[in-house]
């Protein structure tokens, strides 16, 4: 993303990702997320919301694969990517602009929501909850466990 207007858009998909291959089998999940703003009226002491930016967002491969089956319509993320400008003329020959995300990476609100965050792998894309992620080693039972004795129930000495 060297040289690219890298952008970061918290927002709701207002359509669920869509998930296609390329003709060499590149996977490629498209969907769109809208962005409001939201400001405090003092005068009427309420909220108000602002325009809403609707962006089309594009993720290749693993990570496109990754938005279908992790995100739905509704769901809260944040998108970071390259803002891309795309011109092109309509059917009535009027020319358009617009603007979409090539997401470097997307990731589920945890605001409002609560998710399981497994690794995917290579092979299957998952793995189940109860299996470590690969490189990880549980801690000891207790890592602040100096080896003193303690006297009711706590210790003067910083566990470290």
């Amino acid at each position: 993303m060297a040289g690219e207007t890298v952008i970061t858009i918290m927002g709701n998909l207002v359509d669920d990702p869509e998930l296609r291959f390329t003709p060499a089998g590149h996977a490629v999940a498209k969907f769109r997320i809208a962005s409001t703003p939201r400001t405090f009226d003092k005068s009427t002491n309420e909220w108000r919301d602002g325009d809403s930016l609707f962006l089309t967002v594009t993720a290749w491969r693993k990570l496109g694969e990754n938005i279908a089956e992790t995100l739905k319509r509704g769901d809260r993320a944040t998108v970071v990517g390259a803002l891309k400008q795309r011109s092109y003329e309509d059917r009535e020959g009027i020319k358009r602009t617009v603007y979409e995300i090539e997401a470097e990476d997307v990731a589920a609100s945890l605001s409002r929501a609560t998710a399981i965050v497994t690794k995917a792998t290579g092979q299957t894309g998952q793995r189940s909850p109860q299996q470590p992620a690969q490189g990880f080693q549980a801690p000891a039972a207790n890592p602040w466990d100096t080896g003193q004795q303690q006297t009711r129930g706590y210790s003067d000495e910083p566990p470290f």
